[in-house]
């Protein structure tokens, strides 16, 4: 692991941490958050010792979203030909979308932790995770709509298979606020913790459940279910046997059934 000047991430337990660590800009994400993500959650994908993964933010708030800072130079940019602003435009926007990607396309479940602010940006990030946990203090809003533009970085692609169409296109449109008991009856987040600290003991506490598991049985749940998101059911029984086929003979598979005949928690190889 390196030292990131966007990010602070600690493996324990076969848990990565992955913290925002800009807690006095309220974890606004600047030019190096999404340079950054890519590599971690690289380092993440390639290194077995990992089996789940937990994203939270240092201090008051989870994240306010893209950092102005950066929005501004990105407009500095421009210059007065139309075509060109569009090709340069399009392409940060695609760069920005593949910081995303990266976390949705983690082959490790991935956990986000939620307190205090969770706005714009910050709502694609939780969408590309597997799933979201909030302190009672938690607030979300779409907040794209507010500043004359529309989310552009996977909330209005992932969301609706979140919390449904008519939802997202409510919070979308307005752009307003949600709190934490409302984001759990919706789908948004799983459960609500009473403050911070309980928050991310509850949420690592289902992060080192996750990690007791077989990781090779873990890594192919995430995969079919992901895969279904795009395809029918009839096409993801068809790629589940075959994947099957092969991760069926795993050791796992024979440790797990001998470990619950026995009565005994079983220890998975990374």
């Amino acid at each position: 692991m390196s030292d990131y000047q966007a990010f602070k991430v600690e493996l324990n337990d076969n848990i990565a941490h992955v913290m925002i660590n800009r807690p006095e800009k309220v974890n606004a994400m600047n030019a190096a958050f999404w340079t950054e993500i890519i590599d971690i959650f690289q380092w993440i994908d390639e290194t077995d010792a990992v089996r789940a993964v937990v994203i939270s933010g240092a201090g008051k708030h989870f994240s306010a979203g893209i950092d102005l800072m950066l929005l501004a130079s990105v407009a500095n940019e421009l210059g007065k030909d139309v075509g060109r602003n569009a090709r340069l435009l399009r392409r940060k926007i695609l760069q920005m979308q593949d910081s995303f990607n990266a976390v949705d396309q983690c082959r490790k479940p991935v956990l986000a932790a939620i307190q205090g602010y969770c706005l714009g940006g910050a709502i694609d990030l939780i969408a590309a995770c597997d799933m979201r946990y909030a302190a009672e203090d938690a607030q979300f809003s779409i907040k794209e709509i507010d500043m004359g533009m529309a989310a552009d970085v996977g909330t209005l692609q992932r969301l609706p298979r979140i919390i449904g169409d008519g939802m997202l296109r409510e919070l979308a449109y307005t752009g307003r606020m949600v709190d934490a008991q409302e984001a759990r009856s919706i789908g948004l987040v799983n459960r609500v913790y009473s403050d911070h600290e309980r928050l991310l003991e509850g949420v690592m506490a289902i992060a080192r459940d996750i990690a007791s598991k077989s990781p090779i049985a873990v890594a192919g749940t995430k995969h079919m279910i992901t895969y279904m998101r795009d395809h029918r059911v009839d096409d993801g029984l068809e790629y589940v046997a075959t994947w099957n086929a092969a991760m069926l003979q795993s050791l796992d598979l024979r440790l797990a059934m001998a470990a619950h005949m026995s009565k005994q928690k079983p220890e998975f190889q990374d």
